[in-house]
């Protein structure tokens, strides 16, 4: 849940009673994340993983290579993650209305989260393989190994370019970079593996490179499913200092005992602030709201919803206020 701080008035603070309300509602505006150019990139990044994932899983089955079929496997996920991107990204960009009142802009995160679970499940099946593959050597085709890995490395490269721009804007474009970028890092070890093997003969480096590979998967999933649930759990974003909110809502002359401060964010690039301050006199309101919606512009806080309440209404007894 999003962090409320400050102190709460109990039966002293009511919703039956004359409130003045100051709103700052701008659409939620993503940079980058709602275009659709973007959409269109991500498209053809699908399109580029779902061919390339069929003929890197053929060049593992007819090589050998587990760090192939396993980079095969991790494209088989993007093709369904990517597939979702879109979706998530097409359907967010839908206007709200009187039941979804925010749209369907959380989407994308949710699109994040699951792509972010499946890098989680992926590479664990990698891991087991690998040690599989410990105990049990297979042969390998370096030549036909190194070959279709060098392809690979063509097409993710592409892919992460195409994604890259967009990648540090939104959470779901995000989720869909990641998976490019870890198949991008299999390519790469699997053409590392191909080398040796052609070199040494030494077919350890397979399940070892795998085994890397799935450690990098593991360290950029986490991270985005950390991300996504901190938003969907409405968590003060990490980028927002609560305390220099706080301080600065403190500053605002004639503004006093602010309380129930919320910062959550909506959707990638988009926070929101709520909160209720009292005031002495009501020639303040305007000038204050003012000043509220400046200094949280100055966070990047572009939405902003402040409940002001006049102090004689706040301290008079619940039964004369109704």
């Amino acid at each position: 849940m999003s962090r409320s701080t400050g102190s709460t008035r109990g039966n002293a603070h009511r919703h039956d009673h004359p409130h003045d309300h100051g709103h700052e509602h701008d659409d939620p505006h993503v940079p980058g994340g709602r275009s659709g150019a973007v959409s269109t990139r991500l498209a053809w990044v699908l399109a580029l993983t779902a061919i390339f994932m069929v003929a890197e899983a053929v060049g593992g089955v007819l090589s050998g290579s587990l760090a192939l079929l396993a980079d095969a496997g991790h494209m088989f996920t993007d093709v369904a993650a990517l597939a979702l991107s879109v979706f998530a990204l097409r359907l967010s960009r839908r206007p709200p209305s009187t039941r979804r009142t925010y749209g369907y802009a959380r989407l994308e995160i949710l699109a994040a989260l699951v792509n972010g679970a499946g890098l989680l499940v992926i590479a664990g099946l990698i891991l087991r393989e690998a040690f599989v593959r410990f105990s049990m050597p297979a042969d390998v085709n370096g030549g036909l190994m190194l070959g279709v890995a060098i392809m690979g490395l063509a097409v993710n490269v592409v892919g992460a370019s195409l994604l890259h721009r967009h990648a540090h804007d939104n959470l779901n474009v995000r989720g869909a970079y990641l998976h490019v970028l870890g198949d991008l890092m299999g390519s790469v070890g699997a053409i590392a593996a191909g080398v040796v093997i052609l070199a040494t003969g030494w077919t350890p480096i397979d399940p070892i490179v795998s085994i890397l590979i799935a450690l990098l998967i593991l360290w950029s999933a986490w991270g985005l499913v950390r991300e996504s649930a901190d938003i969907l759990l409405e968590s003060v974003p990490p980028h927002v200092d609560m305390d220099a909110i706080l301080g600065e809502l403190a500053a605002i002359e004639g503004l006093h005992d602010v309380h129930d401060v919320h910062v959550w964010t909506v959707t990638s690039g988009f926070v929101a602030l709520s909160a209720h301050g009292v005031i002495d006199d009501p020639r303040d309101h305007t000038r204050v709201l003012d000043e509220v919606r400046q200094r949280m512009g100055s966070h990047g806080i572009a939405h902003v919803t402040f409940q002001i309440e006049l102090r004689v209404l706040y301290q008079l007894p619940s039964a004369v206020v109704r």
